[in-house]
């Protein structure tokens, strides 16, 4: 009975979207208070909604009612219960529900903290935001319903998890990245009730930016967490692939980057409203588009739901009602609003937008190459991959040069600046960098490539004329605005993130080796030992431990690294668990490969990677840089230079 009433919340939420999506418009062009005011109402009714059906879906993962036919494919009566709870978005039906889910979250949230915003303004956003949930509940309950029965013959047990999602990454990544990618719906449907109004102002901007801040620091996080999930889980020594699916999440955050730029610009100089405009519906069909690329069955990824092909053209149908119908309005207000402010060719402003142009550039070449091999596969043209190389040669010259916009961006003034202030302020910043480029990865490496001199050079300056310009204003006004610490700790994060890809990137050390007790092998500036095997029994896992110590060869530094191989007996399938020695400079990555036929010994694989976990403290500070932007302020004190 519970799953039926699951469904029921379901169908319910669906025809309070519905007239969510309805009766304000109806009321706003009537002009009828009544109607435009049901949009609150509405919205939270259809949230309730929603929350009910996701805790009673977990209630049956809990309870193990494996009659419903998504818990008995993602869920075991021997599974932990840690995971058990997780299981929920394991897979596409449950996923798709933690997707509704979160966007009632945020629609929920919009009604509470909307308070000081234009009721008819409010009422066009939760519409908007209706609509787009009526579309992922129809989708959810004709295509994928996460409660449907297996009756009568109900099974005695689950297939169980998959082991890759058997980690403490299952219970955050997903959400996060949720949360980032639903919340492009928030800047979206801003966008669109903006441009029905006709009135693209300093106030839409305001109001905008603090939740474009947040779903992108939310964004953030997941990506961050994501590529630190598949190094320490995967058991492949990497920490991104330009795997199409990576390239999902990636794609709206760098337009979601570029919207909060331009949404600065916007609120403070009145500049960029159309463009502005343009990346917040471009940044929600990325996100849309996403999810179609993960749960179309067109791609054959780790990461990705392998569905039903039906499913997919339900949500590519979808997608181009989004598209046509956002670009419809686009197009019909646009024009009449006009781009807003003037600004000399040589400012901040200009710098800003150089900046927006690159990092769509940027975008436009993950997107081509994520979507060209299936364009040839669907057109039965070829079928190609496109990896690394591709990225390599188009993504990171323009990249560069985005980064050295970057460097620049601290130094400029609004309005207008000259070259030669610029120079005047950059140049000494700019050789430290460069002497240190060429000078410390040499001492500490003992080797020198161009492009480590490159990326060093600009990770290196971006924090140096960052904390140049911070001594600067404290020295012109004795203090720091909010907006300008949000961006500085961001901006120091990106450069750390470069500074790690760079030097992981040139100087990682892999090498592998069949290793039996007491063995020893070499990676790097290290020895390693195989100490001990030693069997193990999880909890629904038979394991295999290995025991090895880590020696430094200069020295008399020593650590132990444990890793592990499991079965899993319901899926019958194995799983590396990595053996990983870390600390600020450097991670010994350990996996454990196939055993030799005396099972005696293993295939062991060896990674040394410096400084990658620099890549993740950067992510952290940039998350940190988006919470203080958004932070409430309680009184703006305006410099002219803010």
């Amino acid at each position: 009975m519970i799953p039926e009433i699951g469904h029921f919340s379901l169908i319910l939420a669906l025809w309070l979207a519905l007239l969510q999506f309805l009766l304000p418009l109806y009321g706003v062009w009537r002009k009828d208070a009544t109607f435009a005011n049901a949009a609150k109402p509405l919205a939270l009714g259809q949230s309730c909604m929603v929350a009910i059906a996701f805790i009673l879906l977990e209630y049956a993962f809990l309870s193990n009612d494996f009659s419903v036919a998504y818990v008995a494919q993602n869920s075991n009566t021997h599974l932990p219960l840690f995971y058990k709870m997780t299981a929920l978005w394991s897979a596409h039906e449950g996923s798709l529900l933690l997707w509704v889910g979160i966007l009632a979250i945020w629609t929920s949230l919009v009604c509470g903290f909307s308070k000081n915003m234009d009721e008819t303004f409010r009422a066009r956003v939760l519409a908007v935001m209706g609509g787009v949930s009526f579309g992922f509940l129809l989708f959810m309950l004709l295509t994928s319903n996460p409660f449907l029965r297996l009756l009568p013959n109900i099974p005695a047990d689950g297939n169980d998890l998959n082991p890759l999602l058997q980690d403490p990454g299952l219970v955050i990544h997903p959400p996060m990245l949720y949360m980032g990618y639903v919340g492009t719906t928030v800047a979206f449907a801003f966008a669109m009730s903006a441009l029905m109004a006709g009135k693209l102002d300093a106030a839409w901007a305001r109001w905008s930016l603090p939740w474009s801040i947040v779903a992108w620091c939310f964004l953030t996080f997941g990506i961050t967490l994501g590529s630190w999930w598949s190094y320490r889980d995967l058991g492949w020594g990497g920490w991104w692939f330009w795997d199409p699916v990576e390239n999902a999440s990636f794609m709206p955050w760098l337009v979601s980057t570029a919207l909060i730029h331009s949404l600065v610009v916007t609120e403070k100089r009145g500049a960029f409203k159309n463009w502005t405009v343009l990346l917040a519906i471009t940044a929600f069909i990325l996100s849309l588009m996403g999810t179609f690329l993960v749960r179309s069955g067109i791609l054959t990824s780790v990461h990705a739901f392998a569905v039903d092909p039906t499913r997919g053209a339900f949500l590519l149908k979808f997608l181009a009602c989004v598209i046509m119908s956002a670009l419809a309005i686009y197009a019909w207000r646009a024009p009449a609003i006009g781009q807003g402010g003037t600004f000399d060719f040589i400012s901040r402003e200009s710098l800003l937008l150089m900046n927006n142009v690159f990092l769509f550039v940027l975008m436009s070449t993950v997107l081509i190459g994520t979507l060209y091999p299936l364009i040839l596969q669907v057109l039965n043209v070829a079928k190609i991959s496109v990896g690394p190389p591709y990225f390599n040669m188009v993504f990171v010259p323009i990249a560069c040069v985005m980064l050295f916009v970057m460097a620049l961006a601290p130094a400029s003034q609004w309005m207008r600046f000259s070259v030669k202030s610029l120079w005047q302020k950059t140049w000494l910043s700019f050789l430290l960098a460069f002497a240190a480029a060429l000078i410390l990865p040499w001492l500490i490496m003992q080797q020198l490539t161009w492009s480590v001199v490159v990326g060093v050079t600009l990770g290196a300056w971006i924090i140096l004329s960052t904390l140049q310009d911070i001594i600067w204003r404290y020295q012109q006004f004795g203090r720091l605005a909010k907006s300008w610490w949000a961006m500085s700790v961001a901006h120091i994060g990106v450069a750390l993130t470069v500074l790690g890809i760079t030097l992981t990137a040139n100087y990682s050390i892999e090498a592998s080796a069949v290793m039996r007790i007491n063995d020893i092998a070499k990676v790097g500036n290290y020895q390693l030992t195989l100490q001990s095997l030693e069997n193990k029994t999880g909890p629904n896992y038979q394991a295999i431990a290995a025991t090895f110590t880590l020696s430094a060869l200069k020295s008399a530094e020593s650590t132990q690294i444990v890793t592990e191989k499991r079965y899993y007996p319901v899926s019958q399938s194995a799983m590396s668990i990595p053996g990983i020695d870390i600390n600020l400079w450097r991670d010994v990555y350990l996996a454990l490969g196939e055993a030799t036929p005396d099972q005696k010994g293993f295939e062991v694989r060896l990674y040394d990677k410096p400084f990658v976990r620099w890549i993740w403290l950067g992510g952290v500070l940039m998350i940190l840089g988006g919470v203080i932007a958004a932070w409430p302020r309680r009184k703006r004190v305006f410099h002219a230079d803010d």
